[in-house]
């Protein structure tokens, strides 16, 4: 198959960001005066190759239409769901008649607003003649350990062959709807599109990725963020 086929991206904006706790859903929170998500999006569509940008939401946002990427002829949005997959497999399904089951899908978090041109050329280098697809990734570096139930130290885990998975995720569309279809019908909660593509027995190429492409999951990474894109735009 052809590294040229055609792209399309889908980021899944649903998510209530429990764990952040803020006051608005992490992908809206402000980092250098611009929205998560704005930066986010940015990102995708700076890479002319991708023909459209599929977000999903959550029922009654009135947060997205506010930003400037909602109306670039190229950004869509459709309903997302209670579950990362559900959100995804509705945006794959608004692709239909446009997408080709050959075609390319990359999937990338709504807050993960650091990826850079870079990598994203990289996994569609590194992936786009694989007949699987991929994921941006990066080996562990931290010692890891296991806590037992009394929150001490049950043991080391060997961090050989361990790494820390990011997005974009690249894979076919037609594969992918089957395998998020296969996952929602079974009931069984994948947290990424790889582990769907895991579950159909098929493995993933890693494609090595630079380790600030960050997520914003607590409070304290916006800040982090927020000093990687300023020290990026003083270049």
């Amino acid at each position: 198959m052809s590294a040229d086929g055609r792209r399309w991206a889908v980021v899944p904006a649903a998510g209530r960001g429990e764990r952040y706790g803020g006051r608005a859903p992490k992908q809206y929170e402000r980092i250098l005066g611009r929205p998560v998500l704005s930066w986010t999006l940015a990102a995708l569509l700076a890479d002319r190759s991708i023909r459209r940008v599929v977000v999903a939401l959550a029922a009654g946002d009135r947060r997205f239409g506010r930003l400037d990427e909602a109306s670039d002829a190229r950004v869509q949005a459709c309903p997302g769901g209670a579950e990362r997959s559900i959100s995804v497999a509705n945006a794959l399904e608004s692709l239909a008649g446009a997408a080709r089951d050959e075609d390319w899908v990359l999937v990338h978090d709504a807050a993960r607003p650091c990826l850079q041109a870079a990598d994203l050329r990289a996994l569609i280098d590194g992936v786009g003649r694989d007949p699987v697809g991929g994921l941006l990734a990066v080996p562990v570096g931290e010692t890891l350990k296991r806590a037992g139930s009394n929150g001490r130290v049950e043991s080391t885990v060997s961090r050989d062959g361990l790494w820390r998975a990011l997005t974009p995720q690249m894979f076919r569309y037609g594969l992918l709807k089957r395998a998020l279809a296969l996952c929602i019908d079974r009931e069984r909660n994948v947290t990424d599109e790889a582990a769907a593509i895991e579950a159909m027995g098929l493995r993933p190429r890693l494609v090595r990725g630079r380790g600030d492409n960050i997520k914003i999951t607590h409070p304290e990474d916006r800040g982090l963020a927020a000093a990687i894109l300023a020290a990026r735009a003083r270049g």
